[in-house]
């Protein structure tokens, strides 16, 4: 009788936080790692107005974990913005070109990638209750090379 006071009183119980701040801190790093992932992506790759290409890139390479069906399906976003310095004031500001979209005419100081609106709910959906939401996760990489060739005039999408 006592061990079985002490087993659903005690050891359950902790066994299931233990299980439950596990897969949380695996997915806390999987999202850093793929935001991270989609800014270098876009770094490397050339400017595309709303950054829809990084978004098909981080949405066909999303890391295994227990929520991926949140980004594959839009409810968690990601947001890719293009920035450049403002030469006033050296702050960064959002990108803007005249010139034709993946071309050397027009590439941009940085890429920002944000994930936000992701809700880890595995174990809470199991027991009915609301998800745990996930703070924002934003990197900002700066341009490295977006993509483009100088010598041939060629940009990868």
């Amino acid at each position: 009788m006592e061990f079985v006071l002490v087993y659903s009183l005690l050891l359950l119980p902790m066994t299931m936080i233990l299980i439950f701040s596990a897969q949380m801190l695996w997915v806390w790093n999987s999202v850093i790692e793929f935001t991270r992932e989609g800014a270098r992506y876009g770094a490397t790759h050339c400017w595309q107005a709303g950054g829809e290409n990084v978004r098909t890139y981080m949405k066909a390479n999303i890391p295994a974990m227990v929520d991926m069906e949140q980004f594959q399906n839009g409810e968690a976003e990601i947001v890719v913005e293009y920035l450049m310095r403002d030469p006033e004031s050296g702050n960064l500001a959002e990108f803007s070109c005249d010139g034709s979209e993946c071309s050397t005419e027009c590439v941009p100081d940085a890429v920002s990638v944000k994930v936000q609106n992701y809700e880890f709910r595995k174990l809470f959906a199991y027991f009915g209750l609301a998800g745990v939401s996930i703070p924002p996760f934003q990197t900002v990489v700066p341009i490295e090379s977006a993509g483009c060739d100088p010598e041939q005039g060629t940009c990868l999408p």
